[in-house]
């Protein structure tokens, strides 16, 4: 039924009143004229929550398109400039295993999930196994996940998508990881895939989106065995988001508006307003029926579970090749969860929160004032509760584990840019006394995405290996990239694509992945007591401060008749190469 406002029922009078109660037109007595004012007391200035900035379908698609194409630029140009990571490099073996030999086995206590490789194979066919194949993965699913992003305006508003979108696009956690070829950028892409799928279920009752949400577990399960804490904190982060709106600890009511969107008409306004229905549900009973009755919901139940079960043990069988790999799965968790409690990365509690102020602050302020609007808002947005509760459920979570690193952070760091949106499209609606909404959020949200980009810019393609900046966490260093250059210039002088190349350094990694080509390169780890300069014309060896570790001073030594040391490279921080070549080729 259409709701009459207060202005149009003052209109209904004045036009009865005009014509009077035969049709006649009656003019309407004069109102008397108010005594002069006296002027007001000025008062302080107040804050105010208007109406919400509608955005055009043309201004979200030129946004939706700037958007995209700064992601694109940030994670695919110069995708080769940082060197690859120690994991990276270890990844890069597996993948070469699986290309080369179409060999890949599931070991739990070897890294993660398997995902990761089969899916890179599309981009190794198109540009060949090579470091650019490689990131192209990761660069591509980065970029998906700010779509998955802007397909939540329908939950969250057209602006604060195109801002979650636009934060997630700039920030420089964000794009580090989306230039890196570990299991983390695939992981937070399949999470928020089981929030849109079943997002899209709830409002449609579709089977299809059931499924694609099963799907989207299930290749999370198989990239990464943290599955577990991530899809736990969405659970608990959905009973929040329903208890809360469905207390009494809120005095709103249920947003049923367009976010931001020009009002629909006709058929588009009936499946709209459906779909408000579907959001207003608030007892269990009521959703059943919505999704089509309970012996429907239990048989989707049936086939989504069956759907997970077969897309896991596809992956870690190695395609039905290891049914090893289907028990190691099972054992991951117990391995994993031991790891999580060892020294091994172990930090302080408040690790992830000294880390987001150094380089998300602008995403971890939005997100506090998005989860504090989300609550005690005068209009309380189910799915904005929900998008709170999992951005801080996460941090939460990964705070208690001992075991920290950074790129865990984009787990957190993405709902939490969703959160922010939700702040940005709330408090546009705001104004300060005579300043009025929107610019003071626009301006604060300019500034936010302004200080990230540069941020981004100077991290990911300046300072992408110094360790002073928390995600270029023990990151190979620029100059492993010169020690690789150098040995091929060596080669070349030599006459060969294959020079012989002992490396005695334990601490080697990604260097296997950079003489993947050469056969005659051995990873002994350790010192021998001879080498054949015709055999072996180089030798990498540690050098180091610490005369225990220092082989390069031992290599000075003992090879000082036929070699020469070349340089010394910085592999990571705290670890440098020394490289050794044969007399006649070191003179060259």
């Amino acid at each position: 039924m259409r709701t009459v406002t207060t202005k149009q029922r003052n209109r209904r009078k004045q036009l009865e009143v005009k014509k009077g109660g035969n049709g006649a037109s009656v003019r309407p007595m004069p109102l008397p004229t108010p005594p002069e004012a006296k002027p007001a007391l000025p008062s302080s200035p107040t804050l105010t929550l208007g109406p919400m900035v509608e955005i055009s379908k043309r201004t979200w698609l030129i946004a939706c398109i700037a958007i995209f194409l700064f992601a694109l630029v940030t994670r695919f140009y110069a995708l080769e400039l940082k060197p690859m990571h120690h994991d990276e490099g270890v990844n890069g073996f597996f993948l070469t295993s699986l290309v080369r030999q179409g060999i890949y086995r599931y070991d739990p206590t070897n890294y993660h999930g398997p995902t990761l490789y089969y899916l890179a194979l599309p981009g190794v066919k198109l540009f060949g196994l090579g470091t650019f194949a490689l990131r192209f993965l990761t660069a591509f699913f980065g970029v998906g996940t700010i779509w998955l992003i802007l397909s939540l305006r329908r939950h969250i508003g057209a602006l604060a998508a195109l801002t979650s979108a636009a934060l997630i696009a700039v920030s420089p956690g964000a794009v580090f990881y989306s230039r890196y070829f570990i299991h983390e950028t695939l992981f937070v892409f399949f999470t928020l895939g089981i929030v849109v799928a079943a997002l899209r279920f709830y409002e449609t009752g579709r089977a299809l989106f059931a499924m694609l949400a099963a799907a989207s577990a299930a290749i999370l399960f198989a990239t990464k065995e943290t599955a577990f804490v991530s899809v736990g904190t969405l659970g608990l982060a959905w009973l929040v988001a329903w208890r809360w709106t469905n207390s009494g600890f809120n005095s709103g009511k249920h947003s049923r508006s367009s976010f931001g969107f020009p009002a629909a008409s006709g058929r588009r306004r009936e499946k709209r307003r459906a779909k408000q229905v579907r959001r207003g549900v608030t007892d269990p009973k009521s959703l059943l029926t919505l999704l089509g009755g309970r012996d429907r919901v239990v048989l989707l139940a049936i086939y989504a579970a069956a759907l997970f079960i077969l897309l896991n043990v596809l992956f870690y069988s190695s395609f039905f090749t290891n049914w090893p790999g289907v028990t190691g799965a099972l054992q991951a968790m117990k391995v994993w969860a031991k790891t999580g409690t060892s020294e091994f990365h172990g930090k302080p509690f408040d690790t992830y929160l000294k880390w987001l102020v150094q380089e998300e602050a602008a995403i971890l302020l939005l997100a506090t004032a998005g989860s504090v609007v989300a609550l005690l808002g005068r209009q309380v947005n189910r799915f904005a509760v929900f998008a709170g509760a999992w951005a801080f459920g996460m941090l939460a979570a990964y705070s208690l584990i001992p075991y920290k690193t950074p790129w865990l952070m984009l787990s957190f760091v993405v709902p939490m840019a969703i959160i922010g949106g939700y702040a940005v499209q709330t408090l546009s609606g705001l104004s300060w006394g005579a300043l009025k909404a929107p610019w003071p959020a626009f301006a604060a949200t300019g500034l936010a995405l302004t200080v990230l980009a540069y941020q981004s810019v100077v991290l990911n393609f300046r300072e992408y290996d110094n360790d002073q900046y928390p995600y270029a966490y023990s990151q190979s260093h620029r100059e492993l990239l010169t020690l690789v250059s150098e040995v091929g210039r060596l080669a070349a002088l030599a006459g060969t694509t294959q020079i012989g190349v002992n490396v005695a350094s334990p601490e080697y990694w990604p260097l296997p992945w950079y003489f993947r080509d050469n056969p005659r390169v051995g990873f002994a780890g350790t010192v021998s007591q001879t080498y054949d300069p015709n055999d072996v014309p180089l030798v990498i060896a540690r050098a180091s401060a610490d005369p225990k570790e220092d082989q390069a001073q031992q290599l000075r030594t003992t090879l000082a008749a036929n070699y020469q040391q070349v340089g010394i490279y910085t592999l990571r921080p705290g670890v440098r190469l020394a490289l050794f070549a044969r007399n006649d080729l070191a003179a060259r």
